[in-house]
């Protein structure tokens, strides 16, 4: 498991990992802009900050997966 982790990360930083990179950057973009605008709305409505944080990391956690479902790895 660690091998895979490490060669992973190893393609990751020389930009061999995915094939599309700019495509990995904007959905990633996305998904922080989601998350920035829900925790900013949150705070604003008055909702405790630990609280906001806990319901937008788990929103942004499931988001992931739809975000990322169509990228492609060399």
């Amino acid at each position: 498991m660690w091998d895979m982790f490490g060669s992973s990360l190893h393609l990751f930083l020389k930009g061999k990992l995915f094939r599309e990179p700019g495509a990995v950057f904007r959905q990633w973009l996305i998904g922080f802009a989601v998350s920035v605008v829900a925790l900013v709305l949150l705070v604003k409505m008055s909702a405790p900050v630990g609280l906001s944080v806990a319901v937008v990391a788990l929103a942004a956690g499931s988001l992931q997966p739809f975000l990322f479902k169509n990228l492609k790895y060399d």
